[in-house]
């Protein structure tokens, strides 16, 4: 862990956040893109790290192409990606929680992977994203009866999240569900399949999707578990099938994050999900 190099995309708050902290605490480089690097000018755990060289913060754009070959470039050979981007959410009467664009995330990972460089010496770097639970018909029946109707205020981003999906399906090779449907064409864009350097299907070697639950605010209760001496346990569970869970706090999937690339072989091509 102590040599990885990881390149963090949405990473200025919450999972993306925390994930970094906890990567960079076990001494790991993360190189930041970001809107504004003056979002860290008074984060002292940031800037300890920017000290010693092990944060780097590009100033940048995820929905610019051109931004994700930059940060490319200045992040050296990338062993992994954090993708975690997400927008400010915010409420509509007609259309439930929102946010601005509404395809953000598709947009922004089919810049990051069309911008996906090839290594000379070293293996394509590993990527994990960001979704959520509850995006499927399947995985939305699933769900605690008291969640469905939180989770229905959700269509808007949940559209983005399938785009998300769909577009890291294809290009890993994975089998798409039909019931799951097809992302609009206004969140993936006419055409996508085609975009210039897009990876060709079973191209992506090395995915891990994860879909949190109900995200949360709390503590850690992994941490909670490592200083009480429980070392069997998480505190949480995971899986590639549907559970049935209310909730996780974002601390807690930033522990899931920044812990997968210690048992990857077990993690790696899958979509995990991930609750109390």
């Amino acid at each position: 862990m102590s040599d990885m190099n990881i390149l963090a995309i949405g990473a200025s708050r919450n999972i993306g956040y925390q994930s970094a902290v906890r990567l960079l605490e076990k001494g790991a480089t993360v190189t930041f893109l970001l809107r504004s690097p003056a979002v860290f000018d008074n984060d002292a755990v940031i800037q300890r790290f920017v000290a010693t060289d092990k944060a780097r913060l590009v100033k940048g754009d995820a929905t610019s192409e051109e931004d994700l070959r930059l940060v490319w470039n200045a992040a050296g050979v990338v062993d992994a990606v954090v993708f975690s981007v997400g927008g400010t959410p915010s409420f509509s009467l007609t259309k439930g929680i929102v946010i601005e664009p509404h395809n953000l995330v598709t947009q922004c990972m089919l810049n990051l992977l069309c911008t996906l460089p090839t290594y000379e010496d070293a293996p394509q770097p590993k990527i994990v994203a960001i979704s959520s639970i509850g995006l499927t018909p399947a995985a939305h029946k699933a769900l605690p009866l008291l969640m469905k109707p939180l989770y229905s205020m959700l269509d808007t981003p949940h559209k983005d999240k399938v785009g998300l999906e769909r577009v890291l399906f294809h290009c890993a090779g994975w089998e798409w569900n039909p019931t799951s449907g097809e992302p609009e064409v206004d969140i993936t864009g006419e055409g996508w399949q085609q975009r210039p350097g897009l990876p060709a299907p079973g191209t992506l070697k090395h995915l891990l999707i994860v879909r949190p639950a109900w995200l949360t605010d709390g503590k850690s209760k992994a941490d909670q578990c490592e200083r009480e001496g429980k070392k069997d346990k998480l505190g949480y569970r995971y899986s590639e099938h549907e559970i049935s869970t209310y909730g996780i706090s974002r601390a807690d999937i930033a522990h899931f994050v920044a812990n997968s690339f210690s048992h990857w072989e077990e993690l790696e091509n899958k979509a995990i999900n991930v609750g109390y």
